[in-house]
């Protein structure tokens, strides 16, 4: 009745009374066999969810909700911060064309006056220690959101030959001698190892607060026989050192954006600029993009002392600095100018310049690069008359006048052994 009949290899039906004993072991084997498919099913399965997951061309979907309601920050610059960073959200301002999708929390919309340049008077009760900060805070944070200034002198051809270099000096208006020291120097305009160079000078107003002479004739001569100087109409004060910056790299994006680099440095800083013409000729054309040098800080915080320099209050800010170049002199691209002038306008004025540059390098991506050959903390003074040691110096801070020129023919006189 049952021929022998191979059911699976080695398997063979018999004949006769153990007939029942034997299906049940064939039984027993196809579960078996079953059961070992299913397990190669199975990892099979895992192992093409795990190539799905590393797949970077899928997205993955979040288990939680990712969205949360923001709430403001109790410092001010803070919520402004977060204020602009909620309407340059490129998701939301695309959402912000349907009122439906986009409900905004009540403090996005505590806008403050409509004109910026108007008084903010909202700090005086968003920042609870507002009455007991120092003069400067007061000055500041009235007219943070200013950035509109009339222009009293401009040189709006200085760059017309497109400068291989732009060297950029931030000077007061009493400063005469410093500029003058400059000028003779190592800011000398015009052609320096074969390449050409262009200098200005960045000055805003003095004000009847801070009691300085009128020089306001000395100075529409120094413009007329120089035509180096750039000059806004703002109170030029420590805290207004950012709203100097923000307004130069709006002038450099409108009348000198074809120029490779820029240095920008203070007006008691000595520069050697034949080392900085030779470290630039050697850039490839990747890091000439996003060049940025100079003597990086990292890891820094607000100070909280409030008689030191630096002090900001928990009020206004609370945080960790972004890594910083010293605001005594720096070295960065042309083209990276620009692109920072279009990310300053997402970031709100802070009261110290060098930190707020770097606040603007974080919302491009960037960070400083650190140079050993910038010293914004000068060199240890044994080595300060030791001529050969500026030969391979970029900038050292600080210097006065008599100094710069002393210095100079260190760098220019091809007589100096320095091997």
């Amino acid at each position: 009745m049952f021929p022998n009949v191979p059911l699976y290899p080695g398997f063979v039906m018999p004949r006769g009374g153990n007939m029942q004993l034997t299906c049940r072991k064939a039984r027993l084997l196809c579960v078996v066999i079953m059961f070992n498919i299913c397990i190669c099913v199975l990892m099979s399965v895992k192992w093409n969810r795990r190539r799905h997951d590393k797949d970077p061309r899928k997205v993955r979907i979040p288990s939680e909700r990712f969205w949360r309601p923001q709430i403001a920050s109790e410092s001010f610059w803070n919520k402004e911060q977060q204020r602009l960073d909620f309407l340059y959200n490129p998701i939301i301002n695309s959402a912000l064309s349907d009122d439906s999708l986009v409900v905004l929390p009540d403090w996005l919309n505590d806008t403050g006056p409509l004109n910026p340049c108007d008084p903010d008077y909202r700090v005086f009760t968003q920042i609870s220690d507002y009455n007991s900060l120092p003069q400067r805070f007061h000055d500041f944070l009235l007219h943070m959101r200013c950035r509109t200034y009339p222009m009293l002198i401009n040189q709006p051809h200085v760059c017309d030959e497109s400068p291989f270099l732009l060297v950029v000096v931030k000077s007061l208006i009493p400063h005469f001698d410093r500029r003058q020291a400059i000028r003779e120097t190592w800011g000398r305009a015009g052609v320096f190892a074969n390449r050409t160079v262009v200098t200005v000078f960045l000055l805003g107003n003095t004000s009847p607060l801070d009691n300085f002479p009128d020089l306001l004739g000395m100075l529409g001569h120094e413009a007329k026989l120089h035509n180096d100087l750039l000059q806004w109409d703002y109170r030029d004060s420590f805290f207004n050192l950012t709203l100097k910056e923000v307004l130069f790299l709006e002038w450099f994006s409108k009348h000198c954006p074809l120029a490779q680099y820029v240095l920008k440095g203070d007006d008691d800083v000595f520069v050697n600029t034949l080392q900085v013409i030779d470290l630039l000729e050697g850039l490839s054309d990747n890091k000439a993009k996003d060049l940025f040098i100079g003597d990086v800080i990292s890891n820094a915080g607000p100070h909280r002392n409030e008689n030191l320099k630096y002090f900001i209050p928990e009020s206004v800010f609370v945080g960790q600095y972004p890594p910083y170049a010293g605001g005594g002199g720096y070295l960065l691209s042309g083209e990276l100018a620009i692109r920072l002038y279009n990310a300053s306008q997402q970031v709100v004025l802070f009261p110290i310049d060098d930190v707020y540059t770097g606040m603007c390098l974080r919302k491009l991506g960037l960070a400083p690069t650190k140079h050993s050959g910038f010293k914004t903390f000068d060199i240890d003074i044994k080595y300060r008359s030791t001529p050969c040691i500026y030969r391979n110096l970029v900038l050292v801070h600080s210097r006065k006048p008599q100094e710069i020129i002393e210095i100079w023919p260190w760098i220019v006189n091809p007589e100096l052994d320095c091997q």
